[in-house]
């Protein structure tokens, strides 16, 4: 895997968690900002997707293929079903649902490392 772009999604989608947050401790709802750090978080997963289909296709590399492709397939769509809960949800809990999305997206790639590095 491409080790730049793994941390680069890492440390953004835990800045996103860290603003989640705050907005739900204050009681607010969720923002542009929260939610343009959420599209990037995105698109670098898409990006991901995209090199992580290519290096394992082009690996010698004893990887479990179902299993590194579905961690791929299953980070993307982690975020916009926790944009799309707090978009619906009015409270602070809403941003709550968003936090717990983009803390489970640092987990993912973590797996995705190890999986990669055996």
């Amino acid at each position: 895997m491409f080790a730049p772009l793994t941390w680069g999604l890492v440390a953004l989608a835990l800045a996103a968690m860290v603003y989640a947050v705050v907005l739900a401790a204050r009681d607010k709802r969720i923002d542009w900002t929260v939610l343009g750090a959420v599209g990037v978080v995105e698109v670098g997963l898409v990006a991901q997707l995209v090199v992580g289909i290519v290096q394992y296709a082009a690996t010698d590399r004893d990887v479990s293929g179902p299993f590194f492709i579905g961690y791929l397939i299953g980070s993307l769509i982690i975020l916009p079903i926790g944009a799309f809960w707090a978009l619906a949800e009015s409270s602070r809990w809403g941003a709550g649902a968003l936090a717990i999305a983009c803390l489970v997206i640092p987990i993912l790639e973590l797996r995705l490392h190890d999986l990669w590095a055996v």
